[in-house]
């Protein structure tokens, strides 16, 4: 834990060792000059814990949460190979994932669809939703123990796949993925991450493969991990009416995005709904106050969005 005077620190849920709450206590708090001081500790707790939620820090403004965050971790990243639709709020911060408010996104690590990933991401709550908009968590170590071995290691030997199709008016254009206008530089961003890539006459205009790792090694605690995409990619993650909508409109073969084994053989949809349970079992919620900052370990931690009522802002930063 942590012994200071300024903060009061307990667990999101007393029973577990889950997401570490540290709460400041008076309106002099200088969260900007603690963090500086604090930081390698911070840093072992993080690498400890997963996850820490600062509350009353007296941040009120993006700006305010960009300083912070620099003072964290001074290189911030872009989002580059796009998954979700955000908005860039200035500098290198962003909007959460733009979905729609009565949907849930699952619980995933960012950027676990491609081989480099950020080793954090922040969160700041700017705006809390009337009802619901919980930002869920869960512990990638504990997914994987969750898992059965058998299907750990058929994933671990095979990889997965990810393949996608950019056709116009349809999830999200080869333009906002790869953040530019000119093939000539997703063909370079393709050969840099070995992504094949295959350019078409029509529908779909762009479609790329990419095999990527199943799990991780957490690179300081040396700790298994679950790192991958294939429950939110593979095209059960979709309803019925959407899921059958976009096959009778593109064929299975050209929907956006979808997930198989390394080896191209199919995932198989009984072997998906148990990690979407070891996602569920784990699963940690809070709600939101106003100005609260959330700090994950991209590796140690998933995150997710719970459906909601009202206006809701999440800014996000990554590093």
């Amino acid at each position: 834990m942590l012994s200071d005077s300024n903060i009061k620190s307990w667990f999101l849920k007393p029973e577990e060792n889950g997401l570490l709450v540290l709460e400041a206590q008076g309106k002099s708090f200088n969260p900007f000059e603690w963090v500086k001081e604090f930081k390698p500790i911070l840093e072992n707790l993080l690498s400890k814990h997963g996850g820490l939620l600062l509350r009353n820090f007296n941040l009120h403004s993006v700006s305010e949460f960009n300083r912070l965050v620099q003072s964290f971790s001074s290189e911030l990243l872009d989002y580059t190979y796009r998954s979700t639709p955000r908005t860039k709020l200035g500098g290198k911060i962003y909007t959460a994932t733009e979905y729609p408010a009565d949907r849930e996104i699952p619980l995933h690590n960012e950027n676990a669809y491609s081989r480099s990933w950020p080793s954090k991401i922040f969160f700041f709550s700017v705006i809390v939703a009337a009802e619901g908009g919980e930002t869920p968590i869960a512990d990638s170590r504990n997914v994987y123990k969750r898992i059965d071995p058998g299907i750990r290691k058929k994933f671990e030997e095979h990889g997965l796949m990810y393949t996608r199709n950019y056709t116009k008016g349809i999830d999200l254009g080869w333009q906002e993925v790869f953040q530019t206008e000119e093939r000539s530089d997703v063909e370079k961003y393709c050969k840099e991450n070995d992504i094949s890539f295959e350019w078409k006459e029509g529908s779909p205009e762009l479609t790329t493969k990419q095999i990527c790792q199943a799990t991780l090694i957490h690179p300081e605690s040396a700790e298994p991990v679950w790192f991958n995409q294939a429950h939110l990619f593979h095209i059960s993650s979709l309803d019925e009416s959407s899921r059958l909508s976009l096959i009778k409109e593109l064929g299975e073969e050209n929907i956006p995005r979808n997930a198989s084994y390394g080896n191209g053989n199919p995932l198989e949809i009984d072997i998906l709904e148990h990690i979407r349970e070891a996602y569920a079992h784990e699963k940690m919620k809070f709600k939101w106050h106003r100005g609260d900052i959330m700090i994950l370990d991209n590796i140690l931690m998933a995150h997710g969005r719970e459906p909601y009522k009202g206006e809701r802002k999440v800014a996000v930063a990554m590093a």
